[in-house]
């Protein structure tokens, strides 16, 4: 029997560099319903205390069915690390470089919502390249309540 290893005990896909990426391919990103505890989470996190996102009473008397989702609270599910992306470019990722985003439609708790991410642009440097890709969040209605851009510089396969 072979001792346990806890540097074994990760999640290793085959290592990508810049050259490996084609547009139009996608990275989703595990679905996540916004429940109670989520919001919690987020208002811990941010700090942010306004009853919009807190108080359903709040909300039900502007006519809303329930809690609002911070725009940040969405966003932050299109985050590369709960997906796919960070584990194919860990030897080849330099960093993050910019985020933008648009937020489409109301987000509330007990919404299912789906992130993805897809590669948009390719822009190929002398030992590095930029990938861009599209951050995309449905809800259950298949509606789009999220789209964004997010860019990362990522280095050329080694010679």
């Amino acid at each position: 029997m072979t001792e346990f290893d806890p540097a074994q005990h990760r999640m290793v896909p085959a290592q990508r560099w810049f050259e490996d990426f084609v547009l139009g391919e996608r990275f989703v990103i595990p679905s996540r319903t916004q429940t109670s505890a989520v919001f919690a989470a987020f208002q811990t996190a941010s700090g942010d205390t306004h009853p919009i996102h807190y108080d359903v009473e709040y909300c039900r008397t502007r006519g809303m069915p329930d809690l609002l989702a911070h725009g940040f609270q969405t966003l932050v599910h299109t985050a590369p690390g709960a997906g796919l992306f960070p584990y194919v470019v860990e030897e080849s990722l330099i960093g993050f470089l910019e985020q933008s985003s648009k937020f489409l439609k109301p987000v509330y708790a007990g919404d299912t919502i789906y992130p993805a991410l897809e590669v948009i642009e390719l822009v190929p440097g002398r030992s590095t390249g930029v990938v861009t890709l599209r951050s995309t969040v449905h809800n259950q209605r298949r509606e789009l309540v999220l789209e964004g851009m997010q860019k990362f510089l990522v280095r050329r396969r080694p010679a």
